[in-house]
């Protein structure tokens, strides 16, 4: 088991289509965890959720968020982003990055349907600045 490099990780967390699996506090204090699909911005992750699901209520009460991308094969890897996430609707960048997420996961011929679908009033547009992330390789080396 070794620690990735920033372009490591970088690359893993862009790799296919690997989901994230995202977890943020209920109100009551219990755990929540779903999988989202997910792009890169720089080191941010950026994705879309309903205002109304789970996800979309606690992040807006609770921006502290953590999301764990994985590849389950051998030797396994990980990256572990622990952050903070802020909340948009505006429809411009809604659909930018709603048309991004789709492109990755249902591939650029769809991208556009896929986009316009995820990009409407009700969705929210998520975004993590990571506060610490945890990045490791090979962990059954």
């Amino acid at each position: 088991m070794r620690k990735m490099s920033d372009d490591e990780r970088r690359q893993f967390l862009s790799a296919g289509t690997r989901t994230a699996k995202l977890a943020t506090v209920r109100e009551d204090g219990r755990a929540h965890v779903a999988p989202i699909w997910f792009v890169r911005d720089g080191d941010d992750l950026v994705f879309t959720t309903g205002a109304d699901t789970a996800k979309g209520r606690t992040i807006r009460r609770d921006p502290r968020v953590v999301l764990c991308v994985d590849r389950e094969e051998p030797l396994y890897d990980y990256v572990v982003v622990e952050g903070v996430a802020t909340v948009s609707e505006d429809p411009v960048e809604m659909l930018k990055w709603a048309t991004m997420i789709a492109a990755r996961y249902m591939g650029e011929d769809k991208a556009g349907a896929y986009g316009k679908r995820n990009a409407v009033p009700g969705e929210l547009l998520v975004r993590v600045k990571p506060t610490k992330i945890i990045a490791l390789k090979d962990i059954a080396g």
